[in-house]
């Protein structure tokens, strides 16, 4: 499943979202870890020292050979050059899968230990000093949202992904290319204007979206997020004495956290594994097509040179049954 969490900045998105990767590496769940968000913390949160974080290979600075190993054989992309951010496979595109070894991998994940369990760890790169100016964060988020495209994923097996902080995920059609989103809100308004903001947007694409209640003190909190989420909200989490042990660069074994935050967790994994039944493959390959043609039009077009809806192979349906369609050498008579 692929999972996004979501919220304002100081939120404690990347908090849980760490938690949450935790919580699915301790039961043995495949997991690819992603960040990216503008502030690069994730790494920081599952026990990378500040060093290891900044030594994590940026996915934007190796967009080339995303794209390169992406296109494969598809006729329709004459060239990595003329790829976009929303470029949807086809016959002939190289599928990435949770479980295995591909250049992409070798190029930006990192293996991650927690408590003896393997995460894979990728993140889009920081911003620099030298994009100022020149460059705009979701140009990086890009090389994110290119892999979601063309990720075939299933049952018990997790890709989860912290965004980027308020609802700059919009600005693209990133938002639709998860089976479950997360919204972590504090018992504030600030803390609910997100959510009614992301609501509100993603309204017309079928996005599943729960709301995680954090920092919850008592039941005036509690009551809070009841009134102003509904029936979205699905957990909350109060205060953690392990999370504050974490935050010092100190984490006891993660199965000392507290066990109503464990349940919380659990909960969160229920809501992620029960979305599973309403996956619709062809669905998510309509907005993936949908979000493409958009840029294409307003920009992909001008900046490639290139007419973009070419990309589209319209007999093609993203699917856990579909092999990658690069053809395979012939096993040789013994």
């Amino acid at each position: 499943m692929k999972i996004a969490f979501v919220g304002k900045g100081g939120s404690g998105k990347t908090t849980l979202s760490s938690l949450f990767i935790r919580h699915l590496a301790a039961n043995e769940g495949p997991v690819v870890a992603v960040d990216a968000d503008i502030n690069q913390h994730l790494g920081a949160a599952l026990g990378l020292t500040e060093e290891e974080a900044a030594a994590l290979p940026g996915m934007g600075a190796q967009l080339p050979l995303i794209k390169e190993y992406l296109r494969g054989s598809n006729p329709r992309i004459a060239s990595a050059e003329t790829m976009i951010k929303t470029t949807p496979p086809g016959a002939g595109s190289r599928l990435l899968r949770v479980r295995e070894d591909n250049p992409v991998y070798d190029a930006c994940a990192r293996t991650v230990l927690l408590d003896g369990a393997e995460v894979r760890l990728m993140a889009t790169g920081p911003f620099t000093e030298a994009d100022l100016g020149v460059a705009c964060y979701h140009s990086k988020v890009g090389a994110v949202e290119l892999c979601l495209n063309h990720l075939v994923d299933g049952p018990d097996e997790y890709v989860v992904v912290d965004m980027t902080a308020g609802s700059d995920s919009f600005a693209s059609g990133m938002f639709t290319r998860f089976d479950m989103t997360f919204l972590v809100a504090e018992p504030t308004l600030k803390g609910i204007s997100v959510y009614r903001q992301y609501k509100e947007y993603a309204r017309d694409f079928g996005v599943a979206l729960k709301v995680v209640g954090n920092k919850v003190q008592g039941q005036d909190d509690l009551d809070f997020l009841r009134a102003e989420a509904g029936e979205d909200l699905l957990v909350t989490v109060g205060h953690s004495d392990w999370v504050r042990a974490m935050e010092k660069g100190r984490p006891p074994r993660f199965e000392l956290l507290e066990a109503d935050n464990r349940m919380a967790l659990q909960a969160l994994q229920d809501a992620a594994d029960d979305s599973y039944a309403r996956r619709d493959w062809a669905r998510y390959t309509e907005q993936m097509v949908h979000f493409h043609l958009r840029n294409a039009e307003s920009w992909g077009n001008a900046k490639t040179g290139a007419d973009l809806a070419d990309q589209v192979d319209p007999g093609f349906v993203l699917g856990e049954q579909r092999d990658a369609a690069i053809p395979r050498p012939a096993p040789q008579p013994a």
